[in-house]
């Protein structure tokens, strides 16, 4: 049930922001950093980052079996890098980076996942 509440929460907000912001080209998208990160609520947190995933298993669901290589796509290196990572444990992650690290506020969310999550992760698979 509570799984289904989350699904509906995202689908929600995606609609929602489809429908308020029409078509957006890439520069019209504010980039969430982690000022917005530490004032959000941890289920808005979690809706940030279903919908990261939900892009990730759009793109690997389009390539199928054959995945691109690094060099052609992000997502064969995002995937190995956060191997045993949940919504949660990327979620408390982030939480603790930007506590630990107040005056990096101002940096992207994404760009935390991607330094501090799955880069090293990559690392540690090799």
């Amino acid at each position: 049930m509570k799984t289904l509440r989350m699904g509906t929460l995202a689908l929600a907000a995606c609609v929602t922001l489809a429908t308020a912001s029409g078509i957006a080209r890439a520069d019209e998208v504010p980039m969430i950093t982690g000022e917005q990160w530490m004032q959000s609520s941890e289920q808005l947190k979690k809706v940030y980052l279903i919908g990261i995933a939900n892009a990730y298993q759009v793109e690997a669901a389009y390539y199928g079996s054959k995945l691109p290589s690094d060099e052609q796509s992000l997502i064969p290196r995002f995937g190995r890098g956060l191997k045993g990572h949940t919504l949660d444990t990327v979620r408390e992650g982030l939480n603790q980076w930007y506590a630990a690290n107040p005056d990096r506020v101002k940096r992207p969310v994404i760009e935390t996942i991607w330094f501090e999550m799955v880069l090293p992760g990559l690392k540690q698979s090799k």
